[in-house]
């Protein structure tokens, strides 16, 4: 489920947006100034931020700016002014689209998807898996956990790689012996769990992501 982050200071219009959004299955939160936005951006992540210009104590526009410092998250910006300036100075400062109030609520939602799979497309183009700390570089075949390269087996990488892929499903033991080892594999079910006590060992505090399923198997579990 994607998440949105909905900031104006008009109650209303987040409340719309709101309806609209969780229609279309996404999961929305809300603040009512640019201030309030920053530090929910330090506390969780957001597929897309749908952010008021004009708002008090803090500026969508500095909001921006100040959020772009430290998460990657694309934005969608809402303005009562159309001014070119006022959105070439949104694009300038990494604002990915711009919509003029009033505005149609099903526009912004389909301007939301377009955003949201550019951004996913580009994800996949870069071959990369981010979990908060823990980086998987699937071209390169290569893990990090919070900066640090962390040696793993070429059946660990896989496993690993597999199950991020398949985050939030369960795997079952019969399941990653095929995917991982191949159907013509004679060993039994202990050789996952084997592979998974190393993994976890590698991945070190970030070992909480791949949960054990009693009597079904494994999930990486995440959730932004």
């Amino acid at each position: 489920m994607y998440k949105i982050l909905v900031v104006d200071d008009e109650e209303k219009i987040r409340e719309v947006i709101r309806e609209y959004g969780e229609f279309e299955g996404y999961e929305v939160t809300e603040a009512e100034d640019g201030m309030k936005a920053v530090n929910l951006c330090k506390e969780e992540d957001f597929d897309i931020i749908i952010m008021d210009a004009m708002m008090p104590k803090l500026d969508g526009f500095s909001a921006v700016k100040e959020i772009k410092k430290f998460k990657d998250i694309p934005v969608l910006m809402l303005s009562a002014r159309g001014e070119e300036y006022d959105k070439l100075f949104g694009f300038e400062i990494g604002v990915d689209d711009y919509v003029v109030k009033p505005f149609s609520p099903k526009e912004v939602m389909a301007r939301v998807r377009v955003i949201i799979n550019r951004y996913r497309a580009n994800e996949e183009k870069n071959r990369k898996l981010l979990f908060k700390g823990l980086e998987i570089d699937i071209d390169g075949r290569v893990v990090y956990v919070d900066g640090e390269r962390v040696d793993m087996t070429p059946k660990e990488f896989d496993l690993l790689t597999y199950m991020a892929i398949n985050k939030n499903i369960a795997l079952s033991r019969e399941k990653l012996l095929d995917e991982i080892w191949g159907y013509d594999f004679y060993g039994d079910e202990r050789t996952v769990d084997t592979h998974i006590k190393m993994l976890r060992n590698s991945l070190g505090k970030y070992r909480h992501y791949i949960r054990t399923l009693r009597g079904i198997g494994y999930k990486f579990e995440y959730e932004k």
